[in-house]
């Protein structure tokens, strides 16, 4: 499989890239551990079918000590016993924000609210904008079919 557009290759598309890029390395800085950033990372891109970015959120996760088991069942987190109050409320938030045109409101006050016991106003900042930066990515290498399966970890520097 190739995909429609060579994101890598592209001037204007690199620049792009770049720039989301950026903006995710802030992320880091954040008190929301990598482990609850990484599984929002993955659940965003499962829901959007966005193989390339499940293949490297698996991996990275992985790569930074998360379980197989854990990963294995961020579909089902719901039924799945391994997540914390936190993580729960953390997955909640990434698929409401990454189906924000499936409910009429968005993200509904309760999932907000649920949110917010578990993360202060920054964090709350940090998983907005990894959620919204990963359903950027998504899109993009939805839109041009990127093939998965090829990531290696840290691959992005």
């Amino acid at each position: 499989m190739e995909a429609r557009l060579n994101l890598f290759a592209d001037q204007l598309a690199m620049k792009s890239l770049k720039h989301l890029t950026s903006a995710g390395r802030v992320n880091a800085e954040s008190t929301v551990p990598e482990a609850t950033q990484e599984l929002v990372r993955l659940r965003a891109s499962q829901i959007n079918g966005c193989g390339f970015c499940t293949d490297m959120h698996t991996k990275d996760a992985l790569a930074a000590g998360e379980t197989q088991q854990r990963l294995h069942l961020v579909a089902a987190w719901r039924e799945a016993t391994v997540f914390t109050d936190a993580e729960r409320a953390a997955l909640e938030l990434a698929e409401e924000g990454t189906r924000i045109a499936d409910a009429a409101t968005g993200v509904s006050d309760e999932v907000w609210a649920n949110a917010a016991k578990h993360f202060d106003e920054e964090q709350l900042a940090s998983l907005v904008t990894t959620i919204a930066l990963i359903n950027a990515f998504n899109r993009l290498n939805v839109l041009v079919r990127q093939p998965a399966g090829d990531y290696t970890p840290g691959q992005f520097g």
